[in-house]
């Protein structure tokens, strides 16, 4: 049964998500991630299975689909 962590809620649909993750200074986009999708405020939450899955595939190197550009902001420069 689904509990979110967050806000309680226990109600969640499946949904594929998109995650980019900072490995040692690192960017990689990881598409088509199962989720559970918190229905109230929308926390990912992923399976152990999938979360190991993902682990693997970044740590294999595994081949990557495709790259794409990415641009780069900064928070500070906009003060």
């Amino acid at each position: 049964m689904f509990k979110c962590h967050v806000c309680g809620s226990e109600e969640a649909h499946s949904e594929s998500i998109s995650e980019v993750l900072n490995i040692q200074g690192k960017f990689y986009l990881v598409e088509n991630i199962p989720a559970m999708v918190c229905s109230r405020c929308g926390e990912e939450v992923f399976s152990r299975e999938t979360t190991e899955r993902v682990r693997v595939m970044l740590n294999q190197e595994t081949a990557h689909v495709r790259s794409i550009p990415l641009e780069v902001f900064s928070y500070d420069d906009v003060l």
